[in-house]
């Protein structure tokens, strides 16, 4: 199989990126899957209805110790314990980026485990945090999910770009929930801070951006209002489709948004 940029593909990512070529990609910005040990937030929402976690790996009974989780969490129903993705994949996006330029956003049970892959392969590694200023009231017995983390590593030597204003390492705005209902993704991230990241970290026009967990899209749209290539892939086939047409300017009803734009298929 070919793959193309300027290009989405419903599939494996685990797949998929074996063939991308060798340092063929200039900036990965991704959201993948997150760790969850526990049951909805706060006690309030539950897991069993949300349909985007085929994307996890979730863990039986006899995996929990294994994986350093407590067995006790597997024993309820109730909760989902998750390893989020196969950490094997961030080898793989090592290898086709022509140098390691990467931004991974994540919950705080990953954030360790991912600044030492990064940090053992000699890279510099910044944490990035969107704070959103209107979060769900879900608190109980807990602080507030006001907090989403990024983790930026890249090579010595990778440039960063960008003015004071957008090189700040936090991003404050309430949760969109305007794209959530335009796109139907509940862990859709802001396209203005994807487009700041992706400005930052990339220096001409027609350098490529992937993002191997694109979900409805997001980081594929930003890359083409700058002008940039991107090449996405979706395991979800209504998130490969509402993506698909998000770049065309439709939202997830088929509506015309304000990106009336053509998708080269």
């Amino acid at each position: 199989m070919e793959i193309k940029t300027n290009n989405i593909y419903l599939g494996d990512a685990y797949e998929l990126i074996k063939e991308v070529p060798d340092k063929s990609v200039d900036l990965v910005v991704t959201d993948p899957p997150y760790s969850i040990v526990g049951g909805g937030s706060g006690g309030c929402f539950g897991v069993e209805h949300r349909s985007y976690h085929q994307q996890y790996k979730t863990l039986g009974k006899d995996e929990h110790k294994e994986e350093g989780i407590d067995e006790g969490k597997g024993s309820d129903p109730r909760n989902c314990v998750c390893v989020g993705f196969d950490y094997a994949l961030l080898d793989e996006l090592d290898r086709v980026m022509k140098k390691i330029n990467i931004y991974i956003w994540c919950n705080k049970n990953q954030i360790s485990s991912l600044m030492k892959h990064y940090e053992d392969k000699g890279c510099n590694v910044d944490l990035l945090v969107w704070h959103k200023t209107n979060p769900i009231p879900t608190c109980n017995n807990k602080y507030l999910s006001d907090l989403e983390y990024c983790v930026f590593a890249r090579e010595p030597g990778v440039g960063l770009g960008g003015t004071y204003e957008t090189k700040s390492k936090l991003f404050e705005s309430p949760c969109n929930k305007a794209d959530k209902d335009d796109y139907t993704h509940p862990t859709i991230k802001p396209l203005e801070i994807i487009e700041t990241l992706i400005k930052n970290s990339t220096f001409s026009e027609g350098d490529v951006v992937l993002d191997p967990f694109l979900g409805s899209g997001t980081t594929c749209l930003a890359a083409k209002h700058l002008n940039r290539k991107y090449l996405g892939f979706e395991i979800d086939e209504n998130y490969y489709n509402i993506a698909k047409n998000r770049l065309k300017g439709e939202n997830a009803k088929g509506e015309l948004n304000l990106f009336d734009i053509d998708y080269e298929d």
